[in-house]
């Protein structure tokens, strides 16, 4: 028997049925980053709270690429970054800082993705930032915050003037820098990135015509969050994730393991 197929054990037999599933979640998350082509190499992070008092938090194995990640490789740690179940791998602790930040100030944040996208970042480098020209961009905008770049996420001074900036919203914008959005769940926070990042591929792409842009007025920005709970019956992220897995699962289930 391989090593890795007895880490992969060892790992399922050593946690509880929530947290498995959790981390087949968390890493069908990294796979689809990838899938859609929003995963920038080995950096950019996404970071899933575990049930307990302990604030145990699991993310991915530094070195790995989005679509090598498995449900056993994540890596658990604390809110500090330090690593609290035995791994062979190691994690990137100034990637957890924003993270970090975000999971202890916000009790409904279980999930918390951040990425580098390049419509993210081009829309992200416009002092407007996202405009509402488009149906997609209609969704974050109802829960969308900024905060200004202060160079690499380093600093854990930082860490309450990004919180301060995020508010009680669950999509925020990093000037200069990417994308970050939150959810109760995975998949909350999964579906939050696919519009947000569909609404700034879409401003890029319009813009790029050099015409004037219709706007959206402020009444329909105001009813969009009923139209929303509308459009997904009532259900949001959690009828668009099954859809998601099987999507994976049709070509590759080894994020499973």
């Amino acid at each position: 028997m391989s090593s890795t197929v007895q880490l992969q054990t060892s790992v399922r037999d050593q946690v509880s049925q929530t947290e498995w599933e959790l981390r087949q979640d968390l890493a069908a998350a990294y796979r689809l980053v990838a899938h859609y082509g929003w995963d920038d190499l080995i950096f950019t992070h996404l970071s899933v709270r575990l049930p307990g008092p302990e604030h145990h938090f699991l993310i991915n194995p530094y070195g790995m690429l989005f679509d090598e990640i498995t449900a056993s490789s994540l890596v658990k740690i604390d809110l500090e970054g330090k690593i609290v179940m035995e791994s062979p791998y190691f994690i990137n602790p100034a990637g957890f800082t924003i993270h970090s930040a975000v999971h202890a100030a916000r009790a409904d944040a279980q999930c918390v993705i951040h990425l580098h996208t390049d419509y993210g970042i081009a829309v992200s480098t416009q002092k407007q930032g996202l405009l509402p020209i488009s149906q997609q961009s209609l969704f974050p905008l109802a829960s969308l915050a900024y905060h200004d770049y202060e160079g690499l996420a380093l600093n854990a001074e930082e860490k309450p003037r990004l919180v301060a900036d995020l508010g009680e919203k669950n999509y925020l914008i990093l000037r200069n820098h990417g994308l970050l959005t939150i959810g109760k769940t995975v998949a909350e926070a999964f579906l939050a990135m696919y519009l947000l990042e569909r609404a700034c591929r879409i401003q890029i792409l319009a813009q790029s015509a050099c015409v004037e842009l219709l706007s959206i007025s402020d009444s329909t920005l105001e009813s969009v969050a009923a139209q929303m709970n509308a459009v997904t019956v009532g259900q949001g992220a959690q009828l668009v994730w099954p859809a998601l897995l099987r999507k994976l699962d049709r070509v590759d289930t080894s994020y499973r393991d």
